[in-house]
């Protein structure tokens, strides 16, 4: 399809985006992948112009955007209103692939019961617990709690609606209890999440394929083709893809500094339109499922970035594919000076590497 990295960036809120906060941005993208958490925040603020990293945790502080597991058994930000329809529509498949693990662990339906008892006992009335701090309690209920097997427990609760992560408490995140936490929940059937979910992440990913969509949120593709036969109203198709019919190529394509496992190049089964295949091991080296943060020019992704935390300022160092022009060199820089300003902190760029 023509222009399909470029719409793409429009589609993403990544080029001209009219998203004013960063929960404007958590609902029109659904679900962003949140393992690296300042990636994920710097997600969030680079498709809402103006946004500072105080903006961010302002919305993980006061629970407007939840970071959790909502599907693909994996951590992302959401609108807290859509995760519990969406751990809804996803836990089965995604328990259904853990029980290797769960027997290899000795976990099993009575331990988790406990588990889960325990959370509710320490976190009622809106008690907030670090990792370390819950798992001493599943200690003390004499539930094991050793690292791998602990850390299950605590998935498995999440994964199943009853904890998700809250406020940060100092360089960790705590829990809480999803009822107590979330203000408001949307509740959906079963079809209607899977139209939701379709129509949402067409218009926000779009130009994008059934493909895509089944990969994206791990669907069978019978469902996700009723997500897909259930969100089609709303959407414009061509040649097999399917997006937002507002969604026109943007005059302007800035320089950008994507963050790590960014929806640009994560959110697609084929992302070859942005990132040519033979850099693909650059961006994701040994296809180890790690992506790091990119530098987008025009549409592709053209090298990576990263960045150094030094006592007054952080240093950004551009590791370009090939030596970037002279226009692209400065688009980058101003790239890094807006994640700079997003942080609050001074950026100082160094020479292009190769």
């Amino acid at each position: 399809m023509k222009n399909l990295s470029k719409l793409r960036l429009v589609a993403q809120r990544l080029v001209g985006s009219t998203c004013k906060t960063p929960l404007d941005v958590a609902r029109w993208m659904l679900a962003v992948q949140a393992q690296d958490l300042p990636a994920a925040k710097w997600a969030l603020g680079l498709r809402a112009p103006g946004a500072a990293l105080a903006d961010v945790d302002a919305a993980l502080t006061n629970g407007s955007i939840v970071r959790s597991w909502p599907m693909r058994g994996t951590l992302h930000l959401t609108p807290a209103e859509d995760l519990k329809w969406m751990l809804a529509l996803a836990t089965p498949r995604v328990l259904a692939g853990a029980k290797a693990r769960q027997q290899a662990l000795a976990l099993d339906a009575k331990t988790f019961g406990r588990a889960r008892e325990v959370a509710h006992e320490v976190l009622a009335g809106k008690k907030q617990l670090t990792r370390s701090a819950l798992l001493a309690a599943f200690d003390a209920a004499k539930l094991n709690a050793e690292p791998h097997r602990g850390y299950h427990m605590l998935w498995y609760l999440a994964q199943t609606g009853s904890i998700c992560l809250g406020p940060s408490e100092g360089k960790d995140q705590s829990y809480v209890l999803c009822d107590e936490w979330i203000a408001t929940s949307r509740e959906l059937e079963r079809d209607e999440s899977l139209g939701e979910l379709a129509r949402r992440y067409f218009l926000s990913h779009g130009p994008a394929t059934l493909k895509d969509l089944a990969r994206w949120a791990k669907l069978t593709m019978p469902d996700a083709r009723l997500g897909l036969e259930l969100a089609k109203p709303a959407l414009a198709h061509h040649d097999g893809y399917y997006f937002d019919e507002r969604t026109v190529v943007s005059e302007t394509s800035p320089v950008l500094a994507l963050p790590a496992f960014d929806e640009l190049i994560l959110g697609y089964e084929d992302r070859t339109c942005s990132l040519p295949v033979e850099f693909a091991d650059r961006v994701v080296p040994g296809g180890n499922g790690i992506f790091l943060s990119t530098i987008v020019a025009n549409g592709e992704v053209v090298g990576t970035w990263v960045r150094t935390q030094k006592a007054k300022e952080i240093v950004v160092a551009a590791r370009p594919f090939k030596k970037l022009t002279a226009v692209a060199s400065k688009g980058f820089e101003r790239a890094a000076a807006a994640y700079g300003e997003f942080v609050g902190r001074a950026v100082r760029v160094t020479a292009d590497r190769r």
